[in-house]
């Protein structure tokens, strides 16, 4: 597998010195990481992903390289961050690949800036709190910074952010947006016009039932054999947590990659 050194840049958005990394060539596609976590963590899917494209991996408000600044955290502002990154970079519209908390960002940045988004890849994340288990959310109201000191996000974090100091209060800020219930308007995500691959774990912390209903608003559910193949996908990877899915990098590209390549669908 060829693997250069990646072209890296800090740019101002918002406000914000958001930090990315360009991999690869060919047409842009746009990463984001889950909470807490560095372009790092995100493991072998980045270089393998770079093989056939242009990945723009971008570090979010107040995670790894990027610096926290006086403002509160939300799908919102992290997605328009990242819409003016597409911007600044020239490279709309670009497809988003974006896993959990980047999920959400991906899916916010279609729904706020639709001209910005060919095709997404949502990768264990919802449009509505509903789509996680009860669990989930009973254990993030329940975490505490010093529960992930000594961790591999943790020792990401340290390695590269601007005040290592500060990753407590990066939990923290964290923790308190992952609190606040969300539903983002079904009409609104069923009216994209991006093409969208769902992917969750069986194990996941995302309900099987919320895939399923997220991949019938964006046009699938229907029999193919007759109706035609929708534009959108869905694959459930057996065997898999949410945590696990980053292991999956193989399977994940395997499915990404045509998905990507395929023609967008004429319009009606």
């Amino acid at each position: 597998m060829k693997d250069t050194a990646p072209r890296a840049g800090y740019a101002p958005v918002n406000g914000l010195n958001m930090y990315y990394e360009i991999h690869g060539s060919g047409a842009p596609l746009v990463v984001l990481h889950g909470s807490f976590m560095t372009i790092e963590l995100m493991g072998k899917l980045i270089p393998s992903l770079a093989q056939s494209r242009q990945v723009i991996a971008v570090e979010l408000q107040g995670h790894g390289h990027t610096a926290d600044v006086d403002r509160p955290f939300s799908y919102e502002q992290l997605a328009d961050d990242v819409a003016a990154l597409i911007r600044h970079l020239g490279v709309a519209p670009a497809d988003l690949y974006g896993y959990s908390l980047g999920g959400g960002v991906a899916l916010m940045v279609a729904l706020r800036h639709p001209e910005l988004a060919r095709k997404l890849v949502l990768v264990s994340a919802s449009y509505t709190t509903d789509g996680s288990y009860p669990e989930v959310l009973s254990t993030i109201e329940q975490i505490k910074p010093e529960m992930l000191i000594g961790t591999p996000w943790q020792a990401a974090y340290t390695k590269v952010a601007p005040n290592p100091d500060a990753f407590p209060a990066l939990i923290s800020r964290l923790v308190e947006m992952d609190k606040l219930p969300y539903t983002w308007p079904a009409e609104a995500v069923q009216a994209l016009a991006a093409p969208t691959l769902i992917v969750i774990g069986d194990s996941d912390g995302i309900r099987p039932e919320h895939a399923v209903e997220l991949f019938r608003l964006r046009g699938g559910g229907r029999f193919g054999d007759i109706a035609g193949l929708p534009a959108s996908q869905l694959a459930i990877l057996p065997g898999t947590t949410h945590l696990g899915i980053l292991e999956r990098a193989d399977f994940i590209v395997a499915m990404v990659t045509p998905f990507l390549d395929a023609p967008l669908p004429r319009p009606d």
